[in-house]
């Protein structure tokens, strides 16, 4: 089997775990749902993992995978920081808009770190990594003149916390305001507050 025909797999599996446990949770959920909303056999899913929890502790990977290239890209391409801190809202709004399930995973996922080490050290890492890259824009913007003088670490975590905030959205009745409106509206506050 090629290598692009074992990630397939891999990915078919990592997809339905996503919607199993956005629907059952954690401890509602087993490694039958998993198999059944994958369309693959037991034998085939334990072939590439051991465990529900490992499926889960890889479902945190496959993210990364997943929206690291988009993210990367942002801070690499030669926009001023103002630009890049609109275009990393306005990829949050798009997927928000497009599919919530990974929102309402990642609230999943929370309380599961606050539980459990191993799944708390793979979001560390995630958001550590998140993180340094929010703090990048913002020391481009210090060094360039175009944002004032802040605490980049502050800052950084500010617009990280207003980004997750949208997974509020997707648990809570949202009083009106619609996820987008309201991080359109967050965007345009701290870009105020931090361009000179």
């Amino acid at each position: 089997m090629s290598q692009s025909k074992q990630d397939q797999r891999k990915y078919q599996i990592l997809d339905a775990a996503l919607e199993v446990i956005v629907s059952k949770g954690y401890e509602g959920s087993s490694m039958t749902d998993i198999v059944q909303k994958s369309n693959m056999s037991k034998g085939a899913i334990y072939w590439y993992f051991k465990s529900k929890k490992e499926v889960y502790l890889a479902l945190v990977n496959h993210w990364v995978h997943y929206y690291s290239p988009t993210l990367n890209h942002i801070i690499e391409d030669d926009q001023p920081a103002s630009v890049q801190l609109k275009e990393l809202f306005n990829y949050f709004i798009k997927q928000y808009e497009t599919d919530q399930t990974v929102f309402k995973a990642v609230a999943v996922f929370w309380s599961l770190a606050g539980r459990d080490n191993e799944f708390k050290e793979k979001f560390d890492k995630v958001y550590s990594e998140f993180f340094t890259l929010i703090e990048k824009i913002i020391i481009k913007g210090i060094e360039s003149k175009e944002f004032k003088n802040v605490d980049t670490k502050i800052a950084a975590l500010s617009i990280m916390v207003n980004i997750e905030s949208t997974i509020w959205f997707t648990l809570f009745d949202d009083f009106g305001i619609s996820a987008t409106k309201y991080m359109t509206t967050i965007t345009e506050f701290i870009l105020s507050g931090l361009t000179k």
